[in-house]
């Protein structure tokens, strides 16, 4: 038996603004796209649709990915991680979603961390 959305709801651990970082990622190359926010109302949307809406911090308004730009992301699964405090919705993802016209939020601006290395372990180490 699947958990309603009110159920949900209530186990999401909303920010003080009452808003939850959605991290959206593409379901079958599982390229991460974006991070939006979402409130209850645009979760409750989202859940019920199959197309991501967001809350818009800087409008004050709801936007649902697509409606303007043709650049829809239809959601295909979606999931609350172990703290209850992000959510990330997997979606099929047509064209841009990136606002700046990239494929993904992440294209542009590459850093150059140091890479560390996983030390090598026996078999019987695992």
């Amino acid at each position: 038996m699947s958990e309603t959305t009110a159920t949900i709801l209530e186990r999401i651990r909303f920010t003080d603004a009452g808003l939850v970082p959605a991290i959206i990622q593409q379901w079958d190359t599982r390229e991460v796209l974006m991070m939006g926010w979402m409130d209850a109302e645009a979760f409750r949307r989202t859940m019920s649709e199959g197309r991501v809406t967001f809350w818009s911090r800087s409008r004050q308004e709801y936007w649902r990915k697509g409606d303007t730009s043709g650049h829809v992301q239809y959601v295909k699964a979606a999931a609350l991680d172990c703290d209850g405090d992000t959510l990330l919705v997997t979606v099929d993802q047509i064209g841009a979603a990136c606002h700046t016209g990239t494929r993904t939020c992440f294209d542009d601006d590459q850093l150059e961390p140091v890479v560390g290395e996983s030390p090598e372990l026996a078999p019987e180490d695992l």
